[in-house]
């Protein structure tokens, strides 16, 4: 799965999410919005988020996302301390609509997204992940980083 069928995929969670502010949104705006504020061209920054792994607030949710099983849900509030307010306005102010709204849209596709970004065999980072020892080497070096 490449960076334009997740962006896609992301939009598509998006608009069928519980918030009547983002149902109604045009999904290339959306996967728009989702590439600017995750990597634009340069793709999914996985790097700041793996980075949270050490944090004990949400290394669990998001080994989850990057491990095999169940991913775990994110808070809304807790993609802001994940990504950055000025992401999150970002995001917000590209679709018109609230913070609230655009930490909600975030905290529904992230796990997802995150989550096939860096599972299966065509994965964007599979390559990456192989060549530090898997999710074990990343949590290694996290741990290793983070400690120091």
């Amino acid at each position: 799965m490449d960076m334009s069928d997740l962006l896609k995929m992301g939009a598509s969670l998006i608009q069928n999410n519980s918030d009547e502010a983002t149902t109604n949104l045009d999904s290339n705006k959306i996967t728009d919005a989702l590439g600017s504020i995750l990597g634009g061209e340069n793709g999914l920054d996985l790097g700041s988020i793996v980075s949270k792994i050490s944090d004990g607030n949400l290394g669990d949710v998001i080994s989850s996302w990057i491990g095999d099983g169940e991913n775990a849900p994110i808070e809304p509030d807790k993609v802001e301390e994940l990504l950055g307010s000025d992401k999150i306005e970002e995001f917000a102010n590209q679709l018109g609509v609230s913070v609230d709204s655009a930490k909600q849209a975030l905290s529904d596709v992230l796990p997802n997204i995150v989550d096939k970004a860096t599972s299966g065999e065509d994965s964007l980072v599979g390559d990456l992940l192989d060549k530090v020892g898997g999710l074990d080497g990343v949590m290694d070096f996290a741990n290793k980083f983070f400690k120091s």
